[in-house]
């Protein structure tokens, strides 16, 4: 694509031009501000089989089936699926030879008479590539950020104009595709927090990938995804569950990551707010982390999601480098009970005055912030090799003009020790373990779960030498199904694996 980019006026016509393109606008909340732009610029009988809005809750169950909740991923699909089985069979066989037929949807909660209601939405297409290809798709959930309903309905039709011209002419190349979606608008207006790609036409597209540009790119500052690799809308995991994290390079994930979970998880649960059939747990890593090097990896993002899907656990990617920022996105998605895991070397950073510059209160402010909410963080002691000696909250050093405010924290209960640890993975440190894994020493399996060394060695992560020794005594396990080879992530643009960072 060229610098320049098309105005929204041009790409609805572009699309309403391309003879190929026909189908059906299905639209619930904030009026058709998507298909509205089509009629605007002219020819769209030549586009649009049909056009419709079903706002009230009877009629959308009556065509659509019932739903829970009606501003939903399920919905979404619900009308993508059956709109787009319309279309093929009333028209496939009297113009399926030339045209390539697509269903677009939205759902959306806009701003309400009273301001009172959550501003976001669920859209989608549903589309052939090529008159008689199979079907391809792409959902995202927004939100939407202007204070007024108009402004909204308005920011809305944009992003439903660029979503409908990318799955048209930038398909193949799913990267730009990505970045037009806010063409003709800021970050400032709406924020696109989930995206996935499926069918035909994105066969080799990972959707983490596709998580992890979005942030990179500033449309979002948090993506989420599950063990299995399916990508999740994080308001719809969070929703009123108490919520557990542990912040890591996870490079790789070792037994102290792993302990230090379990062993917040246990007090986390002992909480007399926490329901624990209700805790999520997450491993986040940040966009600093992942670009500690410079620019982003591919491979090596991939890898470290690799071995955490291979232990289970589900991912979030920030942009949050600062704990309160973090803790006031959490508290976004849910009113329960936010805890955060760390080792006492990233508590003693926490305060370190020197983070927190930009902020007009300083330290104070930034815990202010971060504890606002009731949150609590639970610390890993840190062990020191050489004299033997453990760091814990009780002998933690902090300096000498904030020691009140440290004691303070303590003895509120907004910092707890955690005492139910394995002391045999003190001596762990991550980076050891990774120059154990690249210079071939066979005991850096003694430090990373069973199913986690198993990935590595099978699939050569993180430098590893296949003449090293495999697992020693491991008892065979099968692996997790994300961890099968992956297929080139954009074979028809000849793009490498390494993500210059745009933001």
């Amino acid at each position: 694509m060229t610098s320049e980019r098309p105005t929204t006026e041009r790409k609805a016509l572009a699309v309403n031009l391309d003879a190929r393109r026909y189908g059906s606008f299905a639209e619930i909340g904030a009026g058709q501000e998507v298909v509205r732009w089509f009629f605007r610029v002219g020819g769209a009988a030549g586009t649009i089989a049909k056009s419709m809005s079903a706002y009230d809750m009877s009629v959308s169950d009556a065509i659509y089936g019932q739903c829970d909740r009606y501003v939903c991923r399920q919905r979404l699909q619900d009308m993508l699926d059956r709109e787009h089985a319309l279309n093929l069979e009333r028209l496939r066989e009297s113009r399926g030879d030339t045209t390539a037929f697509f269903a677009f949807a939205d759902t959306v909660s806009a701003r309400n008479f009273h301001g009172t209601n959550d501003c976001h939405g669920w859209m989608g297409i549903r589309f052939q590539a090529h008159p008689r290809d199979q079907d391809s798709q792409i959902i995202l959930h927004v939100r939407m950020l202007d204070t007024e309903n108009a402004l909204q309905q308005e920011a809305l039709g944009i992003v439903g104009v660029n979503l409908l011209y990318g799955a048209f002419f930038l398909n193949h190349e799913p990267d730009q595709l990505i970045e037009s979606l806010l063409d003709n608008l800021s970050t400032r207006r709406i924020e696109i927090d989930m995206i996935e790609f499926s069918g035909i036409a994105f066969r080799h597209v990972d959707n983490r990938v596709m998580s992890l540009r979005l942030v990179q790119l500033g449309l979002s500052n948090a993506a989420m995804f599950s063990a299995n690799g399916e990508v999740l809308q994080p308001s719809e995991v969070l929703y009123k569950k108490s919520i557990l994290v542990e912040r890591g390079s996870f490079r790789p994930l070792t037994n102290v990551n792993v302990d230090m979970l379990e062993a917040a998880k246990a007090k986390f649960q002992c909480e007399d707010d926490v329901d624990s059939s209700d805790v999520v747990t997450l491993a986040e890593i940040t966009m600093r982390n992942l670009k500690a090097n410079g620019d982003i990896d591919l491979r090596d993002f991939l890898e470290r999601v690799d071995v955490l899907a291979a232990a289970g656990m589900t991912v979030l990617i920030s942009d949050y480098f600062e704990y309160y920022r973090l803790a006031a996105y959490l508290a976004r998605h849910t009113k329960k009970k936010i805890g955060i895991t760390m080792g006492a070397a990233s508590l003693i950073e926490l305060f370190d005055d020197k983070y927190y510059t930009t902020l007009d209160g300083g330290i104070l402010e930034s815990f202010g912030r971060l504890f606002k909410n009731d949150l609590k963080l639970y610390v890993y002691p840190l062990l020191n090799r050489e004299t033997g000696e453990m760091t814990t909250v009780d002998n933690l050093e902090v300096a000498s003009e904030l020691r009140t405010l440290y004691r303070y924290l303590v003895d509120k209960g907004c910092i707890e020790q955690l005492e139910d640890f394995d002391p045999d993975h003190l001596s762990t440190f991550s980076r050891e373990v990774l120059r154990q894994i690249q210079a071939g020493d066979p005991s850096w399996v003694d430090h990373v779960p069973v199913e986690v060394a198993e990935v590595i060695q099978k699939r050569g992560f993180f430098g590893f030498r296949r003449a090293s020794q495999s697992v020693a005594n491991a008892p065979a396990k099968p692996l997790n199904p994300v961890v099968a080879p992956l297929a080139p992530l954009y074979p028809a643009t000849g793009m490498t694996t390494s993500m210059t960072s745009v933001v």
